[in-house]
């Protein structure tokens, strides 16, 4: 396999495993939770207040998406940012375009994430039920 296949193929499968691998593994682990305590309870076993507890936080935690996807975009999109400097300074230091041509690219993909990123914390504010105080 060529390098010009090869090079393109690991940043994105690197990449892929650092955004999928954590969510996979922690998906894994809720869903292993949930069936053990439903195991339990068709049991007739008691189930611990505390590990009730616990989950309901978990669930309250992840209710917070529209926090944790405004965070996410705005992190992709310094990263892109930052990319497309370092395109910049590449470019002046060896004076040919490549540089910048190189480091466009994941930086356009980087916004592009963190754009999507935006509007999902936008929509998730805009849909989310106001709670009289």
């Amino acid at each position: 396999m060529s390098a010009e296949i090869l090079v393109p193929l690991t940043f994105f499968g690197f990449l892929g495993a650092i955004i999928l691998g954590p969510t996979i593994v922690r998906e894994r682990t809720k869903r292993s939770a949930h069936e053990l305590v439903s195991k339990a309870l068709e049991r007739g076993q008691t189930i611990d207040p505390a590990l009730v507890a616990q989950m309901t936080q978990n669930m309250l935690d992840e209710g917070n998406r529209a926090r944790k996807s405004l965070g996410n975009g705005v992190i992709l999109l310094a990263l892109a940012g930052g990319f497309m400097g370092a395109g910049f300074m590449i470019q002046n230091i060896d004076g040919d375009s490549d540089g910048l041509y190189g480091m466009g690219i994941p930086a356009v993909i980087l916004a592009a994430v963190g754009a999507a990123y935006l509007l999902l914390a936008i929509f998730d504010y805009a849909t989310k039920k106001r709670v009289a105080a």
